[in-house]
């Protein structure tokens, strides 16, 4: 399996007071597929996100990704773990505003050790006329298209998406949500996406459901739906 989560349990201190965000967490999944994890604010989908990422760290269990076993990773090795394999897409686009949009891109180019060619980025996401425009001068749904542009061309392993149809309108959600789907058809990434929007898991080879720390559900799905199919 491309990604294995065992065991693995979160717990923050607040003051005096514990919350277990994790609770025992397995899935696994296969390289090239889309995996989407949904469940309402609170339920553990963003601290699981930031562990696989290797943006935060688990107090118990194993996380692999490919050949890269995290648990046992110093924080500069998570730090080459992050530049190397993972690209990430947020709800807010976080785009450097003094820089074009190709110039964002371009930004993640330089400290990827293997990055696909930019040009070709920006093709693919459908953003080359823009290529010279500042973020300002872009709609929400271009800006996204920039971030998974950024995301995409550092020529990552896995890409982690964090409510990237959050901040932006029915419409343009689909045409995110497709291009998502093109990026896993073409670079063979495998995706996984957090979300409290169930209607896009019918996209997703892999649907896990958290609820307070624990996966309730983990299926697969038989038949997939065009993500420009997708109705909420």
């Amino acid at each position: 399996m491309f990604l294995t989560v065992d065991n693995t349990n979160k717990t923050y201190q607040t003051g005096e007071t514990t919350f277990q965000a994790l609770q025992d967490v397995n899935f696994s999944m296969a390289r090239g597929q889309i995996g989407v994890i949904l469940g309402p604010s609170g339920s553990g989908k963003s601290t699981l996100l930031n562990i696989i990422g290797g943006i935060d760290y688990a107090d118990e269990g194993s996380i692999r990704v490919a050949d890269w076993q995290l648990n046992d990773l110093s924080e500069s090795q998570l730090t080459q773990y992050r530049r190397d394999a993972v690209g990430f897409v947020f709800q807010f686009y976080n785009l450097v505003p003094n820089l074009t949009a190709r110039e964002n891109v371009e930004l993640m180019s330089n400290i990827s050790k293997d990055p696909f060619e930019i040009d070709d980025i920006m093709k693919a996401v459908e953003m080359s006329e823009f290529a010279n425009h500042f973020p300002r001068e872009l709609s929400g749904g271009q800006q996204q298209r920039i971030s998974i542009a950024r995301a995409i061309v550092k020529n990552p392993r896995l890409l982690l998406c964090d409510e990237p149809t959050g901040a932006i309108d029915f419409a343009t959600s689909k045409e995110i949500l497709k291009l998502l789907s093109e990026i896993n058809e073409l670079y063979d990434t495998t995706i996984l996406i957090i979300t409290h929007n169930h209607a896009i898991a019918d996209m997703a080879h892999r649907v896990l459901k958290l609820r307070s720390g624990k996966i309730i559900e983990d299926h697969t799905n038989e038949t997939r739906i065009a993500a420009e199919r997708i109705e909420w």
